[in-house]
């Protein structure tokens, strides 16, 4: 029973320490969120500035794995160049190590203090201040964890199983590396680990090489989470988190055999054993960075050999023959399949940000930035195309169709772009934040994203067949989404008359939502304006006329 109850502390405690570092992630970012990721983006023009940028995000952010995918991201983009990204994680590496050396410096009676403050911030209307107490709070929590595991690995000093365990250990030092690796791995921190690490060897039961061992094991298992992470993202991003670990792999192993002598070096130096864990973990980031370092050229030439570029689907137009420009009929048919598989593309986006809303799945959202690429370049493909085609000379008739394919292109490439930067961001928000909409307020979003959806396939058909009577109907359903999007405004802010949390914390979130589906649905609909004009029941103005009011 009371190995139980140890076990219990124990992995409480571990438990709290990654909670706190979860809410100093949470709150750093939401107070300091774009400028981190701009500062890394732009920070990284030399190898000091960009092993500087990765030090200074990794310990604003607690964990190198989010430097890490930020600038595989970044890389991914092309706004940073592979040997750079190496250099950033290079100093993510020793950000981390830092960030464990800070930790335990013997604060933890401060946690009180610091929860204390950080509550005091996180009730601010202010982002910022919120989003510093959220951080401040995360760190109170994580020096308070450090105490109650300092408390929960007391009785472990006295068991003869965990001593045997350790002797074993002792024994046989890749073990104990790999063993380490795991538990870093599965927390997803090498933090968390360290500080375990740190925990067991103030207790008095670890030998100082066998420290170092398992130190080395938590900096390997702290590389895993951000591979795993970028398999889903281009070659480009695969590059720069498996360089990472290479680098980490190579350093662990060379210094697995001299973890005897580095031990007792550290050692000798720090007079004692009880801050071995973190003295170790900063000297073999640092020495790691130093060596490194100059191979981060030939590091980045490596990975491009390991792993191949991304096979390149066909992005370009399909229909768009050059020579079929001496037959305008033709050409404009050509030209009218083409901007239909560019609904087709948007129609996508919409459906994979509509499942994202439902679901909280983040993963589908990262085909929205490529379909969006694929619908800005084949609509300036379109645009050229019929450019060419008017200076051959068309017919009147041929001439407007010609326009209204072009307008129609340029509609739905505004669609592509209030998705990407409108509707993404706002689903990713309440996806990552957790955030619930009211019973009725989801229901009257979802009502709005499927009528949307009908809305763009109704236009598809309209833009092919020309019917009057479609284009007529779709007229009248802007009219509806109007009157829809009204509703739905006034019945929110009547929800938050009568102070409903669920409403409250969702309330930018959710007109939002609503202004950006209606100006998609105007889009839409733009595609009937051309049949109605011609059929003389356009008007350009929806104002009343004095003799008729």
């Amino acid at each position: 029973m009371a190995s139980t109850i140890v076990m219990i502390n124990l992995f409480g405690a571990v438990a709290l320490l990654l909670f706190g570092l979860a809410q100093v992630k949470s709150g750093v970012t939401q107070a300091f969120g774009a400028r981190l990721r701009s500062g890394l983006a732009s920070g990284t023009r030399s190898s000091l500035r960009s092993f500087s940028s990765g030090f200074v995000a990794t310990v604003a952010l607690q964990s190198s794995t989010a430097t890490a995918l930020m600038v595989a991201s970044f890389v991914e983009r092309e706004l940073v160049q592979p040997r750079m990204a190496q250099l950033v994680l290079l100093g993510a590496n020793v950000g981390t190590a830092v960030t464990a050396w800070i930790v335990a410096a013997g604060v933890e009676w401060l946690s009180p203090l610091i929860i204390l403050i950080g509550l005091m911030l996180y009730r601010s209307s202010a982002t910022t201040r919120k989003g510093g107490g959220t951080a401040l709070i995360g760190i109170g929590l994580m020096l308070l964890s450090l105490h109650l595991l300092s408390i929960a690995t007391e009785p472990m000093r006295a068991s003869p199983a965990l001593a045997a365990f350790i002797g074993l250990l002792d024994n046989a030092w890749p073990v104990a590396m790999f063993f380490s690796a795991a538990i870093a791995f599965v927390s997803s921190s090498s933090l968390a680990a360290i500080v375990l690490i740190l925990s067991l060897a103030s207790a008095g039961i670890l030998q100082p090489g066998l420290i170092v061992a398992l130190v080395l094991g938590a900096n390997l298992g702290g590389a895993i989470p951000p591979v795993i992470a970028s398999m889903r993202g281009s070659a480009a991003a695969k590059r720069v988190t498996l360089g990472n670990l290479i680098v980490r792999t190579v350093g662990c192993l060379a210094v697995l055999p001299l973890a005897g002598v580095g031990a007792d070096l550290l050692t000798g130096l720090a007079s004692g054993t009880e801050k071995l864990p973190v003295d170790a973990h900063l000297a073999f980031n640092i020495v790691l960075a130093v060596v490194a370092w100059p191979f981060s050229k030939l590091l980045s030439r490596l990975m491009c050999h390991l792993v191949p570029d991304d096979a390149q689907e066909h992005s370009g137009p399909n229909y768009l023959d050059l020579q079929e420009l001496s037959a305008p009929t033709v050409a404009l048919a050509s030209a009218t399949r083409e901007v239909l598989g560019i609904g087709d593309l948007i129609e996508r986006m919409l459906m994979r940000v509509s499942d994202s809303f439902e679901r909280d799945n983040l993963a589908k959202l990262m085909d929205i930035p490529p379909l969006e690429a694929r619908v800005d370049r084949l609509q300036q493909e379109v645009k050229v195309y019929l450019s060419r085609l008017g200076r051959m000379g068309l017919s009147p008739q041929d001439s407007r169709r010609s326009i209204d394919i072009i307008d129609y292109a340029i509609n739905l490439e505004h669609i592509g772009d209030i998705i990407e930067k409108g509707l993404l961001a706002q689903v990713t928000k309440k996806a990552t934040l957790g955030l619930k909409f009211s019973e009725d307020g989801h229901r009257e979003l979802r009502t709005l994203f499927e009528l949307t959806l009908d809305n763009l396939r109704i236009a598809q058909t309209i833009f092919v067949t020309r019917d009057f009577r479609l284009a007529r109907q779709m007229m009248e359903v802007k009219v509806e989404v109007r009157r829809m999007e009204k509703a739905s405004s006034e019945r929110h802010i009547e929800r938050l008359r009568d102070g409903r949390t669920d409403s409250l914390q969702t309330s930018s979130l959710h007109l939002d939502i609503l202004r950006d589906l209606k100006r998609i649905n105007a889009h839409i609909v733009s595609v009937a304006h051309p049949i109605l004009d011609d059929s003389g029941l356009l008007i350009e103005s929806r104002l009343r006329s004095v003799a008729e009011s």
